[in-house]
């Protein structure tokens, strides 16, 4: 009553084209997420080439405007709605 069974391995259907490409999207994504985790971490140095005389450069500070506040904003003159009879 030794009767042989036969194990076969289930049937795996191929992957559909959605699949493959959940499977690169999610695989290149963790790719981007581990670099922007490494781009906080290390620190790039921020070493700038100046010119010896220094008079044609100027800094992101002196080139930027500065902007009026919302208070300033807000307090604008008022023009006078009352008419003169």
């Amino acid at each position: 009553m030794a009767a042989e069974r036969h194990y076969s391995p289930p049937e795996i259907s191929e992957p559909t084209l959605m699949e493959t490409v959940l499977h690169h999207g999610l695989f290149f994504g963790a790719i981007f997420q581990l670099l922007c985790v490494l781009a906080i971490i290390l620190p790039v140095s921020q070493s700038r080439k100046t010119d010896s005389d220094g008079s044609g450069t100027k800094t992101w500070q002196a080139v930027k405007k500065p902007k009026a506040s919302a208070a300033q904003l807000s307090k604008k003159p008022k023009k006078e709605s009352k008419k003169k009879r």
